[in-house]
């Protein structure tokens, strides 16, 4: 209707110009003409055959009449125009001419996807910098080696770690609310490709990044001694110190020691130590380096009944006594039949401030053709700290880790990982028997009480994404029904999953019932270190040695996650009770 009104307006201003016959010719075609019609739900609509014969009228006029031309372009031009805009795709054909830039008109919806778009891709941006910069802080401060709350000196130190711990705390809020926003924006695009502009709808654990992913270490880099120990030459573990955990943080290093002096490692007898056939993989040690480094007190029983003596017995330490050994462990030793030598020291050394030593201080004072010595207790040495405690350890070998569980424990706790806890879980050691006065003697305490300890796994718990815990501990009933009360999700509570009391129903322990260790206490507790091990995120207890050795299986496993740490890591306990 607006081209026809058009056209009859252009009759009239030209009017004074025009004879009577052509302006009754005009009108009479004006007149038969047909009305234009618009679709009411399309932008530009006509129909064909009225279009083609309104066409072949216009084209009998005589094109010597400038007037008539006029007419023509009036109605032909704009046509054209709109032909050519939807048409012709002027962004593909000038993209690269660099002639000159075309705008077009656009409807605000598709402008508004284009923003949205150009929002999400801006988020993404953001969420890879926001978790970049949060797993370099979680990497220099993660319980993946030397424990960083026991440098604390003074007020002041505590408080910088506070204060990082604080930042880290605000980054994972914001990564999170990163999260919650693109999937707002994302939720008009199910159906769409949104991906086209590199905006992925993944979630923080399975698709585009993971908070609490593993920890990357270059395992290539490791520094490492070969183990080519001479057949008649043999090294006997002394090892006293502390509980079970403590004797394998002394054995490892006892095996650096047969290393360097090229000796035949003798594990002790449980007469006098722990059985550790029963919870330590022996065939393991000696397979991962394919030769016979290692054997059980009973393999050198067989070999030396009839000569059964110690050639030197050397003390590591010499204060506060020789050997950190004492009376009774010596008639242990004797009722093995062991002769002993008079106990010596190469030099003064206290194992309340043990001196660093080196390889070639180890060398110098250890070295000896006698055919069989040995060494203890070597838990408070420091030797070669860095080499010694890196991941995989510091001898050659071709397996992720020497020391590990015998097959029947780690058998067992795969087994009750796929019956109770399932691939993604947070494991916790919680030590609490004897533990105050352990640690309220350290400054700072690592000590701290059930709800301050709760609210502090439950921040690890939310940042790792994870259904439940596992827990190690060996707390009283009162301290974990009230530590389960506290955490919570989302007003949810997270459960707690403890190791159950014999069930013959269950199956899941059923090798180590077969075999006779059900229930001993040195098998359970590494099992315990086993479930630790395995899980996503590892919780730990400052200053224990359980916890360390669960640390050290995480590394040479390649299972320790950027979001370990110690309970309530750079926290001080909000209170702490007076000395005794």
């Amino acid at each position: 209707m607006m081209k026809e009104e058009g056209s009859r307006n252009g009759c009239s201003s030209d009017d004074d110009d025009d004879d009577d016959g052509d302006r009754r010719n005009l009108i009479l075609e004006n007149e038969s003409k047909p009305t234009l019609s618009l679709h009411p739900f399309n932008t530009f609509h006509v129909d064909g055959d009225n279009f083609t014969s309104s066409t072949r009228r216009l084209f009998k006029f005589n094109f010597r009449n400038s007037n008539k031309k006029r007419y023509l372009l009036v109605i032909l031009v704009p046509l054209l125009v709109v032909l050519v805009y939807f048409f012709v795709d002027f962004g593909n054909l000038f993209q690269n001419s660099g002639i000159w830039d075309v705008k077009f008109v656009r409807s605000s919806s598709d402008q508004m996807k284009e923003a949205e778009l150009r929002a999400l891709y801006l988020l993404k941006q953001q969420q890879l910098r926001l978790v970049s910069l949060l797993t370099r802080g979680l990497k220099d401060s993660a319980i993946i080696g030397p424990n960083p709350r026991l440098n604390y000196t003074n007020s002041s130190e505590m408080a910088v770690g506070k204060f990082s711990f604080d930042v880290k705390s605000e980054i994972y809020k914001q990564i999170f609310l990163n999260k919650e926003i693109q999937q707002v924006l994302l939720s008009t695009y199910k159906s769409g490709n949104a991906s086209e502009i590199g905006v992925e709808n993944g979630n923080s654990n399975e698709g585009d990044f993971n908070v609490c992913g593993k920890v990357n270490r270059k395992f290539v880099e490791r520094r490492t001694i070969e183990w080519n120990p001479k057949s008649n030459k043999y090294l006997l573990a002394i090892c006293v110190s502390g509980q079970m955990s403590n004797h394998l943080i002394c054995l490892e290093k006892h095996m650096f020691f047969a290393a360097v002096l090229n000796r035949v490692l003798v594990l002790p007898s449980s007469k006098a130590d722990y059985h550790y056939s029963r919870v330590l993989n022996i065939k393991h040690i000696n397979k991962c380096l394919g030769r016979k480094v290692v054997i059980t007190f009973g393999e050198f029983y067989e070999m030396k009944r009839k000569d059964m003596r110690i050639d030197k017995f050397i003390c590591y330490f010499s204060l506060p006594q020789h050997c950190y050994i004492d009376e009774d462990h010596v008639k242990k030793l004797k009722a093995l039949g062991f002769s002993m030598p008079k106990l010596e020291s190469p030099w003064v050394d206290n194992i309340k401030n043990p001196k660093k030593r080196t390889v070639q201080d180890i060398q110098a004072k250890f070295t000896s053709d006698d055919e069989v010595i040995a060494i203890g207790d070597m838990f408070f040495a420091n030797v070669e700290k860095e080499w010694v405690m890196q991941p995989g350890g510091p001898i050659a070998h071709k397996c992720k880790t020497l020391i590990e569980p015998s097959r029947l424990i780690m058998l067992t706790a795969q087994r009750f990982v796929q019956t109770f806890l399932g691939k993604d879980y947070v494991a916790l050691h919680f030590r609490r028997h004897g533990f105050m006065k352990f640690c309220n003697v350290k400054k700072p305490s690592c000590f701290y009480p059930v709800p301050q300890a709760a609210d502090c796994i439950t921040r690890v718990v939310e940042r790792a994404s994870t259904p439940l815990v596992y827990l190690s501990t060996d707390a009283a009933e009162s301290e974990t029904r009230l530590l389960q009360s506290l955490i919570m999700l989302d007003r949810k509570p997270v459960p707690l999953v403890k190791r159950p009391s014999r069930n013959s129903a269950e199956k899941w322990d059923a090798l180590l019932y077969r075999h006779g260790l059900a229930g001993v206490s040195q098998v359970e507790a590494m099992l315990d270190k086993t479930i630790c091990a395995m899980s996503s995120v590892f919780i730990g207890s400052s200053g224990s040695t359980f916890t360390e050795d669960i640390i050290r299986l995480r590394k040479d496993w390649r299972s320790a996650s950027v979001c370990d740490e110690y309970i309530c890591q750079g926290e001080l306990p909000n209170f702490i009770a007076e000395d005794a």
